[in-house]
């Protein structure tokens, strides 16, 4: 009883050291092994895209969104900037309407549907080739635009993600775990690109070729994690690409963190479990693997956390070690919440804002799982409130 009592404790730790420290080395060893992958040149002529902007509410930032886009190196000739308004009910659509005599196009949807279903309108308005997906809350730095579509002239990608990189303000110091594990995660995909594929795209900035972007895609399900799925499907790659920088002001608190990870995990959930004939090695060889490494044991670890803590409390009734161990995680998780309800605008002691944001993880996770499991579908969002 000892054993596996002790089994289920380090339950989460073990797939803990797997998904994040085992699978990166792996992938580490493996691209190491095989070398860099070729460079891409600049096509004779630059494609035609679409960059599209799913918006709710959104008027606080709308315009600088809309004027960094325009600022973007690309010849204008050969986009097409579409704005997807999620029949906002602010000056969101107004402001959009001034940008008419500079090409910005306004498709607003009669109902609310969420990001999804705003994307799918998009994708049956796109005329370009080449679909770019971005955010409203989100900063593309000019030089980033190129590199991502450049990468489109290998003929075996499908999709292009950008890289994140987190920013923050006076109003976000208190949610400094967010951009540690951003930075992290951006290098992961630099690895399984030199493997061959990712295993899902950044939201806030990434390209799909418009014959794979489903326009009938569920609403429910999350459009940027499945169209690396989307891809696989059609016999091409994702790929990370390092030279497109998109830069994402870090949420204000590890309150708003909480919530945005509960909505991400139960959509990214749901969608795996849509697209889960993937997870099959046998048909998908190496990218079942990684789809399993990288998101599903991530994932499991939420779902043994509660057996965890309920199996080290047990163990404390008879093991000095136990009871040290549940003590030590209790002032932790007494740390985290006080990280969680650290007053906004207020910087909090590092290690006071780590422990929150570790808390909220976990938490979210939790909570992501019984959603998913429970069928709370819902294809709204609310837009992350982001730093203007």
């Amino acid at each position: 009883m000892t054993v596996l009592l002790w089994a289920v404790v380090l339950a989460p730790l073990a797939l803990i050291t797997y998904a994040y420290v085992i699978y990166p080395l792996l992938l580490m060893l493996v691209a190491t092994a095989t070398g860099r992958l070729p460079s891409v040149r600049d096509p004779r002529e630059w494609p035609s895209i679409t960059i599209t902007i799913p918006a709710y509410n959104e008027e606080a930032s709308i315009r600088a969104t809309i004027e960094s886009v325009l600022a973007l190196d690309y010849p204008p000739d050969r986009r097409q900037v579409l704005v997807i308004s999620d029949a906002s009910s602010d000056g969101t659509d107004d402001i959009v309407r001034e940008f008419a005599e500079r090409g910005v196009e306004l498709l607003r949807l009669p109902r609310r549907g969420g990001k999804t279903a705003a994307e799918n309108e998009a994708g049956r308005a796109a005329r370009g080739t080449i679909i770019v997906n971005t955010d409203a809350s989100v900063r593309i730095l000019p030089e980033s635009l190129k590199p991502l579509i450049r990468a489109f002239e290998d003929p075996t990608v499908g999709v292009a993600s950008g890289r994140d990189i987190s920013v923050g303000d006076a109003g976000a110091e208190n949610n400094g775990g967010e951009s540690g594990y951003v930075g992290y995660e951006m290098s992961v995909r630099a690895l399984e690109t030199r493997m061959g594929s990712i295993v899902g795209a950044s939201g806030c900035f990434y390209g799909i070729r418009r014959e794979i972007h489903d326009t009938h895609f569920p609403e429910q399900l999350s459009r940027d994690f499945a169209s690396a799925l989307m891809a696989r499907e059609h016999g091409l790659r994702a790929v990370s690409v390092d030279d497109a920088v998109c830069v994402v002001p870090r949420t204000t608190s590890v309150r708003a963190e909480y919530r945005r990870k509960i909505r991400t995990m139960a959509r990214g959930l749901e969608t795996l479990w849509y697209k889960r004939h993937l997870l099959n090695p046998f048909r998908h060889g190496v990218f079942a693997f990684m789809l399993m490494s990288h998101k599903l044991c991530r994932w499991l670890v939420y779902v043994t956390l509660p057996f965890s803590l309920l199996a080290l409390s047990v163990a404390a009734s008879s093991s000095k070690v136990a009871a040290a161990l549940l003590g030590a995680l209790l002032l932790g998780i007494a740390i985290g919440a006080a990280g969680m309800i650290w007053p906004e605008g207020r910087r909090a002691p590092y290690p006071v804002a780590l422990a929150g944001f570790l808390l909220a993880s976990n938490l979210a996770g939790l909570v992501a799982w019984r959603r998913a499991m429970g069928r709370r579908r819902s294809p709204f969002w609310e837009p992350t409130r982001r730093p203007v």
